[in-house]
């Protein structure tokens, strides 16, 4: 017979810990109600340890205390919006109640924009601003940040730019970068949990520049990550690789989903098909969408002048997506981690140029000496 937790009690107990058995914690059985209740404060902190929920003053923080959850990650608080100065200039949904960019909304359709010369450059602008902004937050990745303070690091160098960070109240959504972490596939809200020895956390990136937009991400390993998700990062980044490799005039844009999918199905991985990448340039999301997963309908030859992102997700089982209660937050159906990376890219008369690459080490991605 299993004894009472409650220290010094030591009858047998049959009653478990409800919110151990959400988070599959084993073990935690308590004679009574009045020894659970009584012991609560010293029992609680075992959920921050394995279910990444911080013990509040009314108990575990738990904004959807019925929402099932597909892996170990809970959400945690959030702080408030952060403000842009007035004098840098905004997208159309930075003030809108609902957050609609409404320029976006009248191009939707299949029509691809070929950039002028001056468009280009500032492009180029864009995008090489949005990567100093990316890799300031990179930087700081440790166990121990919390993505709030990630989110404030990019929220800051945008500023300091004099950039308007892109995600920040686009459709209402509430910080200044995407933070995605573990099982989170994308769109993941930055907050006050510490990051973890073992996890991997995406930052994904987008500045407004002048009137442009430039968009990148980026996975990154916090401590001593396991060889199995080590591998899922390496193989996600070469898929973006691959696929960039056929960027040129006269592709099919759907030719790009055929070229991933063949590169990370040999590993065991899925693609996720839930999210695409898109174009880009004087609005945040518009034609030409780019599916990573193979046989996709995706419309449109590439040609010069065409700028677009393409951003492979990339997951370690199901390709399944589902969505946290927050209708942001995308996660994994069956819990396991995804990993993913982005480059925003202009193609030119021979092939194509990375907007948002790496200036250090001839662009080769950060974790080549940590594999």
């Amino acid at each position: 017979m299993t004894k009472c937790e409650t220290t010094n009690c030591g009858k047998d107990a049959t009653l478990q810990c409800p919110t151990c058995l959400k988070l599959g914690i084993k073990g935690s059985f308590f004679c009574s109600q009045p020894c659970f209740k009584g012991f609560w404060k010293e029992h609680k902190v075992i959920h921050a340890l394995a279910g990444g929920q911080p013990p509040v003053d009314d108990g575990v923080y738990n904004p959807w205390p019925h929402f099932r959850f597909t892996g170990k990650l809970r959400p945690f608080p959030q702080t408030p919006k952060r403000a842009v100065p007035e004098s840098i200039q905004r997208p159309d949904y930075a003030d809108h109640p609902e957050g609609r960019s409404l320029s976006e909304e009248a191009l939707r359709g299949t029509t691809i924009k070929v950039l002028d010369d001056d468009e280009i450059e500032c492009m180029r602008v864009a995008g090489r601003l949005g990567r100093e902004c990316l890799d300031e937050g990179a930087k700081a990745v440790e166990v121990g940040i919390t993505t709030d303070e990630l989110d404030r690091l990019v929220h800051e160098a945008a500023i300091e730019r004099d950039c308007y960070p892109s995600p920040l109240n686009y459709y209402n959504f509430p910080k200044s970068c995407c933070t995605s972490v573990n099982e989170v596939i994308c769109h993941g809200i930055p907050d006050k949990r510490p990051l973890v020895d073992g996890d991997i956390c995406n930052i994904d990136v987008t500045v407004y520049h002048h009137g442009f937009h430039g968009d990148l991400n980026e996975t990154f390993f916090v401590g001593n990550v396991s060889e199995k998700h080590k591998k899922l990062v390496q193989v996600t980044h070469e898929a973006l690789s691959k696929a960039i490799e056929l960027v040129r005039p006269g592709v099919k844009y759907r030719e790009i989903g055929n070229v991933i999918q063949k590169y990370v199905a040999p590993h065991g991985f899925s693609v996720v098909r839930s999210y695409c990448g898109h174009g880009i340039h004087r609005v945040f999301h518009t034609a030409p969408n780019v599916p990573h997963y193979a046989k996709n309908s995706a419309v449109g030859v590439m040609a010069a002048g065409h700028c677009f992102t393409i951003e492979p997700m990339i997951s370690m089982g199901m390709q399944k997506a589902e969505s946290w209660p927050d209708d942001w937050t995308a996660v994994t159906a069956d819990g396991l981690y995804s990993a993913q990376f982005e480059q925003t890219l202009l193609v030119t008369n021979n092939g194509c140029d990375i907007l948002t690459k790496r200036r250090e080490n001839n662009g080769q991605p950060w974790f080549m000496d940590k594999l």
